[in-house]
């Protein structure tokens, strides 16, 4: 489909969308739209930036007429309040000329205020597993009258723990329902989960449009230790001018605190943080200002900064290395986006090679290596996993995930899957999308 018009959607939603500007569909939301109007489940592979939330609302909304009943009849999972609050605000916008009830659901705020809301009545509701699943055992929501199901970014929902509250909230939904989900990766324990609650779900993988290759320029530092990455960071982010919007990735609530306190030294007032232990409020204001440009600095790790829509930063810092190298192309992906230039810096140790080398292998080149500055101090100082009398490399995703292969074909889960073949290594299909001819400067000749 080339355009929106060729949706034929209604004219109140069609209004809406030409308001917002929104004349060409992105691939995620061609491809989905159809499939997911059909009314069969669907199991989305797609980056965040790509469109999702519309891709999976329009045809859901399309379809939706009006009713005076009390109880949802649509319902989107996210993993955390910021998404629930950005979502809920994208389907306000999509639904400005039809007479829709949303309502968002989540921790951290006065649930007795939520159950005074839904006790209203209630269209579609977009909610976090704890707090929906809270309520909903309290009686005050009723799931059975749901017939659409979407659930976002459930690579992160899973690796937040939510496994227990999505089984238990399946459970007291019809069996007669739409099942959609989208996700940035694939697992072994996202493939169980289709497995177990997906009949013959429709498959769809897309990369964002110019992958993050085309538009970042990419760098890498060899660094000592964990505070000798940190003076390195405090000495680039001297230069203003050049890091001006800057996002820096970071494995572990720990460590990004320590991050924190070390930069605030010298950027207190340019700097923010964002992980599961800090408040609501808090999460809030730190975006805010960083969107807003009154900070210029932002810690985040892969779980809360998932599903945030931040635009114009200049350089994505990957202060770790991730486990999984498809994750290091969702962090840079945050740069470079809507024909932007951007550019990406990995910092390594000696310990993380191993998963250095696994993202130029899945990218098909070398990523250019910057001298280590003379100026920048070495520090001695270590953290506990760099001290020599426990020096395992302690990381909970790498140690967790390191060795899991997700190339299981779906239909291989349940019989009832094997009405559909879902095809292929994951882990083929992610290469391919991100891989690119070898140049000179990848030390191979082109590959034929």
């Amino acid at each position: 489909m080339d355009t929106f018009n060729d949706f034929k959607l209604n004219n109140k939603l069609q209004d809406a969308i030409d308001e917002l500007g929104f004349t060409t569909p992105t691939p995620i939301q061609s491809e989905a739209y159809p499939v997911i109007r059909s009314g069969k489940n669907v199991v989305g592979i797609s980056q965040t930036g790509s469109g999702k939330t519309l891709a999976f609302m329009l045809p859901l909304l399309n379809d939706l007429a009006y009713s005076t009943q009390l109880s949802p009849r649509i319902l989107v999972l996210v993993p955390t309040r910021e998404l629930v609050v950005q979502i809920v605000e994208q389907i306000e916008l999509f639904t400005k000329y039809m007479n829709v009830r949303i309502l968002g659901i989540y921790g951290g705020t006065n649930i007795n205020t939520q159950k005074q809301a839904v006790a209203q009545g209630v269209d579609v509701v977009v909610a976090t597993p704890g707090r929906l699943y809270d309520i909903v055992i309290d009686g005050s929501l009723k799931l059975k009258t749901v017939k659409k199901v979407v659930i976002d970014e459930v690579d992160v929902m899973l690796d937040l723990g939510f496994r227990f509250q999505l089984n238990n909230l399946f459970e007291l939904m019809q069996e007669n329902r739409q099942n959609i989900m989208f996700s940035a990766t694939m697992t072994e324990e996202i493939e169980e989960l289709i497995g177990e609650f997906f009949i013959a779900p429709v498959q769809i993988a897309i990369a964002l449009s110019g992958t993050p290759l085309d538009n970042i320029e990419q760098s890498v530092y060899e660094v000592r230790n964990f505070y000798t990455k940190v003076n390195l960071l405090i000495h680039l982010l001297k230069d203003k001018e050049e890091f001006n919007k800057v996002l820096i990735f970071v494995s572990g609530k720990r460590n990004a605190d320590r991050i924190f306190e070390k930069l605030t030294e010298d950027y207190s007032e340019e700097l923010g943080v964002i992980h599961s232990n800090k408040t609501q409020n808090y999460r809030f204001k730190a975006i805010e200002k960083y969107e807003e440009g009154k900070t210029r600095i932002l810690i985040a790790t892969d779980v809360m900064a998932r599903g945030l829509d931040l635009d114009q930063i200049s350089h994505v810092i990957n202060f770790n290395v991730p486990a999984f190298a498809e994750n290091y192309m969702h962090r840079i992906g945050r740069t470079g986006r809507a024909e932007h230039r951007g550019k990406s810096i990995l910092l390594y140790k000696e310990a993380e090679v191993e998963y250095k080398e696994a993202i130029e292998e899945l990218m098909d080149m070398k990523i250019p290596v910057i001298k280590f500055p003379v100026e920048v101090e070495i520090s001695t100082q270590k953290t506990p996993d760099e001290r020599p009398e426990n020096y395992v490399f302690k990381n909970a995703d790498r140690n967790a995930k390191k060795d899991v292969e997700a190339g299981a074909s779906f239909h291989e889960k349940k019989l009832k899957n094997q009405k559909t073949n879902q095809g292929g290594s994951y882990r083929r299909e992610i290469t391919k999308k991100y891989k690119k001819p070898k140049t000179k400067s990848g030390k191979k000749g082109s590959k034929k």
